[in-house]
């Protein structure tokens, strides 16, 4: 007799690792919430291509900025460009001996208009990203927790 609920349970169990091990990855859908504030600012879908992470505005959620608002500080090609559609990270990859930690790229704060080095590390399971911002070292900046969306 074929021991079926067995292998049901196994492969049950093969498919939740996989699907949590693919949300440990900064890849997905993420609510932004300022530091400062503890507002929700926007939506930021954060993709994959050949080990590169880029991460793009998609909608912004804050009241208090207008949905057509373009990036007046910024002073590279984003300046007067609008906020949604932005790229806002870019060369973010896998850091060298740290399966956890992705970094080695930008990060625009539009608020500024000044781009900064970023490192990215997935926490709670993949349920939140911490999203540290710095010039030089990474003990030097400061740190968002952006929460998934998808």
């Amino acid at each position: 007799m074929p021991r079926t609920p067995h292998l049901v349970a196994a492969l049950a169990f093969g498919l939740f690792t996989a699907l949590a091990h693919a949300q440990a990855t900064p890849a997905g859908l993420w609510k932004t919430i300022d530091d400062e504030t503890g507002k929700v600012k926007s939506l930021v879908r954060i993709t994959e291509s050949n080990g590169v992470y880029t991460g793009t505005l998609e909608k912004l959620l804050d009241p208090a900025t207008p949905p057509d608002a373009v990036c007046e500080k910024c002073s590279d090609d984003r300046k007067g460009k609008p906020l949604v559609g932005m790229t806002l990270i870019k060369g973010v990859h896998t850091l060298d001996g740290d399966k956890d930690t992705w970094g080695g790229g930008e990060i625009l704060d539009p608020n500024n208009g000044k781009t900064y080095k970023v490192r990215l590390t997935p926490a709670d399971g993949g349920k939140r990203l911490n999203v540290r911002g710095y010039i030089g070292l990474p003990l030097l900046g400061r740190t968002q927790t952006w929460i998934r969306v998808e």
